[in-house]
């Protein structure tokens, strides 16, 4: 197996990171054999199409990274040999549906995507692939159309196998990132460590949109605070019950860490306040849904999301 055609679909502050990386380094190969397709929409990807896509890091590099196609339809794109979904989560089930018919039986997907049942909600609509369970550790957002900025450290990803297939050899994509100048952190199992984010990531953005604080704000509140940790134990013992084995001090641990970003607004919390689409089903859904399907009780969780 070889990986000639490369998908990002979803060209944010994580696809046009990744995206935009991986296209800098084939436009800057000798003889590229690879080649990268964005999908993209509005005027970002017509920016993209008439300049490329700019991307600032935190490193104090702009590059300029050209695809070898930009487009709003997949059906655009040859068939591909990797695809990165690089979406928010009210829009998976869409992409999904939309790219499945111009998939390989051997394609290889990595949702970079916050969320404990991302494979899950994959597996719903596809049945065909090797769909890697993955999370995502960057900074990075779309300061306007064309230009991506990537803030704080240099952006990773870890995933693992399909359970569905266990026996895919990840060496080609190691081999393939590496070149690339992309950290992947390949795990045999991968689910301690998308736990992990996601208890960070969930519990943050539905306490810090309930009290309408920064993350800082929370920390500093008792009451937020104490909100804060009762719902990380509900996301704790959902993961106990599954039997993912997370840090014992994982939420002070968590806590501390986030105290060197006081001033941080969730996404969620800026979505919510503006009315618009927000990721609240990947936090609140999620945790009370599998609370339910585990016997493990949410309340607060069940108190906080029903007030978005």
């Amino acid at each position: 197996m070889e990986i000639n055609n490369i998908w990002v679909c979803g060209i944010g502050g994580v696809g046009g990171y990744f995206g935009g990386k991986i296209a800098y380094r084939i436009n800057h190969e000798n003889k590229p054999r690879h080649k990268i397709y964005f999908l993209a929409r509005g005027e970002h990807l017509q920016k993209i199409k008439d300049e490329g896509l700019i991307l600032q890091t935190s490193m104090g590099n702009h590059l300029t990274c050209k695809p070898t196609l930009a487009s709003n339809n997949p059906m655009d794109f040859p068939g591909p040999d990797l695809c990165l979904i690089c979406v928010k989560s009210y829009d998976l089930d869409d992409l999904i549906l939309k790219i499945k018919n111009n998939l390989k039986e051997e394609t290889i997907i990595i949702p970079l995507m916050n969320g404990i049942d991302i494979y899950e909600r994959i597996r719903k609509n596809l049945e065909n692939c090797i769909v890697l369970p993955s999370c995502v550790y960057l900074g990075s957002h779309i300061e306007k159309p064309g230009l991506v900025i990537q803030s704080g450290n240099p952006g990773f990803f870890c995933c693992g196998p399909d359970p569905l297939h266990f026996d895919f050899n990840p060496q080609i994509i190691i081999d393939l990132f590496r070149k690339m100048k992309i950290d992947l952190n390949w795990k045999k199992d991968p689910y301690p460590s998308i736990w992990e984010k996601y208890l960070l990531v969930a519990s943050f953005a539905l306490v810090c949109t309930h009290a309408g604080e920064t993350m800082g704000g929370v920390i500093n509140d008792a009451r937020s605070n104490l909100m804060l940790r009762d719902l990380m134990n509900e996301i704790l013992s959902i993961s106990k019950k599954k039997g993912i084995k997370l840090p014992e001090n994982i939420i002070e641990n968590t806590i501390e860490f986030c105290k060197k970003f006081p001033d941080v607004k969730p996404s969620y919390m800026r979505d919510v306040k503006k009315g618009k689409k927000n990721e609240g089903d990947l936090f609140g859904g999620a945790i009370i849904k599998m609370g339910k399907d585990h016997d493990i009780p949410t309340p607060v969780t069940s108190s906080i999301y029903s007030k978005h």
